[in-house]
């Protein structure tokens, strides 16, 4: 498998592009396979495979992590659309330590993203009918489950939208501020 690869954030999240062999029948790709990520040196263990569908221009999911010890990395990828792929860095002790990286995803570029344990993760959709497939490493557990706010002034994320323009959920839109959370990952 070859992979193009852009690291971010002190080199924890990862952009990736797989190799896409095109003919006329259309194209194939290996998107996944554990042997070449583990090259690169992505050696989560990735145990689920969830497939997520916004009906709306400017749907915004996240900002979402899980705390240990159900913490999850995770793979992303747009099959359908056309995103803004969210990670901020969590981690205490980290050099970027509530840093964020936007990075643009679509079914046409054919980037992934891979988001390591101690980010928080969200997308905002771009147009409307997007499908994204993600991988976590971990299985969901509600009571770890947590949903940083977007709108948090302390992480100073620009979208090219405005709060009334977006669609979300109750738990994504009164989110909890980076102030409230302590130290999760350190």
């Amino acid at each position: 498998m070859k992979l193009s690869t852009k690291w971010f954030l002190g080199d924890a999240v990862c952009e990736l592009t797989p190799l896409k062999l095109e003919d006329k029948r259309g194209f194939f790709s290996e998107v996944y396979q554990n042997n070449s990520f583990e090259e690169i040196g992505i050696k989560d263990h990735f145990i689920q495979e969830n497939h997520s569908y916004s009906k709306n221009k400017y749907t915004f999911r996240g900002l979402h992590f899980q705390k240990p010890p159900f913490e999850q990395a995770k793979l992303v990828r747009v099959l359908r659309g056309s995103i803004i792929d969210i990670a901020v860095d969590l981690r205490v002790n980290s050099p970027t330590y509530l840093q964020h990286r936007l990075i643009s995803l679509s079914a046409e570029n054919f980037k992934q993203v891979y988001v390591p344990i101690g980010f928080a993760h969200g997308f905002l959709t771009l147009e409307e009918n997007c499908e994204i497939s993600y991988k976590v490493s971990n299985p969901y557990d509600q009571a770890s489950d947590v949903s940083v706010s977007i709108f948090d002034e302390d992480l100073a994320i620009k979208l090219p939208c405005t709060k009334e323009q977006m669609t979300l959920s109750e738990k994504d839109r009164d989110g909890e501020h980076i102030k409230s959370l302590g130290e999760i990952f350190l």
